[in-house]
């Protein structure tokens, strides 16, 4: 009953080819690159659970993201942590804020890069959750609106290309689109952080900005990473008020909520190849276990082929090097 030996699959894996008929392609047009700006910084520091990743001061931060669009990548995303926090988290929306400054550093000194900016309160509350909080030590979802209409709108003043709400405060993107549009700053894009998990995976990125929260969890704003379904209801809600583009993280042990979301929408779609996924590959070179950059392109290759029309990864500087 077989094809075979007239029908060989293998004709099509061999030489130039395999690279011919070749389905999913990474370039370094498809890579955001995370960069720690520390306010607290005099020269880059090494992030000790994510090797070869730093946090910058912002003349340093100036300098790396000219690095990486010299190599092809064509956005970052900067993430804050900053001199001092309170319960308010006020340093997230200063005028000099640390974010805000590199911001205006980089679109002033780099040319062609694009700008993201995660617009959040976790790394600059005292008490590391994303919102502020109400008498009972909850976020409080409504409370923390007004908050990130403030932040988003000091972002887009500091020349953010696109702002990224990461928090899960439900109604977050209708209320930053309408604070941007309200204060002239229409043009900014809103890429939601639609469907992002309560993960285990983060452990690294919260050692990099000082963002672990001092009591409790955020099992109670963020998702549950046992459901997929409700994952259609969230992206669908941050279309509805505006979204511009939409985000699933983690990437990799979530590429069938990846591709549940891409087939539902037609907004572009993000995947966050997050600390913990870097952090396990390079443990794992270390060990001389597996090749790093050959894992690390074989996981971006995965997460395009999911769905993702860009991934924001630690491995941007490596794979854009390569590609």
């Amino acid at each position: 009953m077989s094809e075979f030996p007239t029908r060989r699959m293998r004709r099509l894996r061999r030489g130039g080819v395999r690279d011919l008929v070749e389905e999913t392609t990474v370039t370094s047009d498809d890579l955001v690159a995370p960069l720690f700006v520390d306010a607290t910084a005099d020269e880059p520091r090494e992030i000790h659970s994510m090797p070869d990743v730093y946090r910058y001061p912002v003349d340093g931060t100036v300098v790396r993201a000219g690095e990486l669009r010299d190599l092809g990548v064509p956005a970052v995303i900067l993430f804050g942590v900053p001199e001092e926090k309170n319960e308010q988290g006020t340093r997230a929306w200063a005028d000099d804020g640390v974010v805000q400054r590199a911001t205006r550093r980089v679109k002033d000194s780099v040319d062609d890069l694009l700008v993201i900016t995660d617009l959040c309160m976790c790394e600059y509350t005292d008490h590391g959750h994303c919102g502020v909080l109400d008498d009972e030590g909850n976020v409080d979802n409504d409370a923390t609106l007004a908050y990130l209409r403030n932040i988003a709108v000091s972002q887009a003043e500091a020349g953010a290309d696109i702002v990224a709400p990461s928090g899960m405060m439900d109604g977050a993107v209708g209320a930053i689109r309408e604070s941007l549009d309200s204060h002239g700053y229409d043009g900014v894009g809103i890429l939601s952080y639609s469907v992002k998990y309560a993960s285990g995976f983060y452990g690294p990125f919260r050692d990099a900005a000082d963002s672990a929260p001092s009591f409790g969890h955020r099992r109670g704003y963020q998702m549950n990473p046992a459901n997929a379904r409700i994952a259609s209801e969230e992206a669908r809600l941050d279309v509805q008020e505006g979204a511009d583009a939409l985000m699933v993280k983690p990437a990799l042990p979530y590429l069938d909520v990846l591709r549940r979301v891409r087939e539902q929408n037609d907004l572009p779609v993000f995947a966050y190849n997050v600390s913990g996924e870097y952090a396990m590959i390079r443990a794992a070179d270390e060990k001389g276990w597996l090749d790093a950059e050959e894992t690390a392109l074989e996981s971006l290759t995965c997460i395009k082929r999911a769905g993702a029309d860009a991934v924001i990864t630690y491995f941007a500087d490596d794979l854009a090097r390569r590609l």
